[in-house]
């Protein structure tokens, strides 16, 4: 499509945890890389999603998606051309381990890397049987997550209001 004159931004939205050989295969072909950051802890996303390595699969592939594409850098209407965006559930009761991602995230990739920190979740299917799953993310949870992200020096990307 692109040699037939296709000239928009190719987005990849995913969830983080894919196979490290398929993202090589994007490498020069996506623009914009979008994917999840969901936990820390290999218990807790064994527990939460049954995948007890995303945690360590998840780093390596954003910071390949990181190599391939950069910072994101956006045009002069503040459209999105190019780069990475981590997007990062706030999860009750701490368990997406925020602090800990967005560590990683200012360490191991950039500071400069762009973030959207979202505050929307919502108890549904199976959560609402697993504390603390159970229950919606507070406006307390959220604000101390906002805060985090100063702390460890993000400062692209987006949050929301709660």
């Amino acid at each position: 499509a692109r040699r037939m004159g296709l000239n928009i931004p190719l987005v990849y939205n995913c969830s983080g945890y894919e196979s490290f050989e398929m993202i090589r295969l994007w490498d020069g072909i996506v623009d914009i890389y979008l994917p999840d950051m969901k936990y820390d802890d290999q218990e807790k996303s064994e527990r939460y999603s049954g995948a007890r390595d995303y945690p360590e699969i998840n780093r390596r592939i954003v910071m390949e998606m990181h190599r391939q594409v950069g910072t994101l850098c956006v045009d002069k209407d503040g459209i999105a051309v190019r780069g990475l965006l981590i997007r990062h559930l706030v999860l009750p009761g701490g368990v997406s381990g925020t602090d800990r991602v967005l560590e990683f995230i200012s360490d191991s990739i950039s500071r400069d890397t762009a973030v959207s920190l979202m505050g929307q979740y919502f108890p549904a299917h199976r959560a609402v049987s697993m504390p603390p799953l159970h229950r919606p993310l507070t406006v307390r949870e959220y604000g101390l997550s906002k805060r985090l992200l100063k702390k460890h020096g993000l400062t692209h990307g987006w949050v929301q209001q709660k």
